[in-house]
């Protein structure tokens, strides 16, 4: 059984972290909390999504930028240009892909096996469908 100060030094760290914008801390806070396999508060749940939201919001942004970029340079011909610019969009996807397979572990293996609330499961499937989605987009 996770002690209350551990519990309260992770919500501690992620709200820390959020106020910094450094959500990849924020998420690496929430997801060791989640790990205790305690069922999440509503604060806590909403510190878990704020997080894997952001994290995963900035490289969407920067993956439908990168492939604008990569068409633009396709209808001009650029090849060697295309070629980069692939590349680069690949390393984001492969960010993208590792950062959803993360979260649908700790949703899968965490916080539904841990959540006794209804409302507690409906937040966990919405965020997977988010993030089933967000692959989808990429893929």
């Amino acid at each position: 059984m996770a002690s209350t100060k551990e519990r309260d030094n992770f919500v501690y760290t992620a709200k820390l972290a959020e106020q910094a914008e450094r959500y990849d801390e924020m998420v690496e806070a929430m997801r060791k909390l989640a790990e205790l396999d305690v069922e999440l508060t509503v604060e806590e749940r909403n510190l878990l999504s704020v997080g894997y939201k952001n994290v995963v919001g900035a490289r969407r942004a920067s993956w439908r930028i990168l492939s604008s970029i990569e068409q633009k340079e396709e209808g001009k011909g650029n090849e060697q240009n295309v070629r980069r610019i692939r590349e680069y969009r690949q390393k984001v996807e492969l960010e993208l892909t590792n950062i959803c397979g993360d979260i649908m572990t700790v949703i899968n293996e965490h916080l539904i096996p841990s959540a006794t609330a209804g409302e507690s499961t409906v937040f966990y499937y919405k965020m997977k469908g988010d993030y089933y989605r967000c692959l989808a987009e990429i893929k």
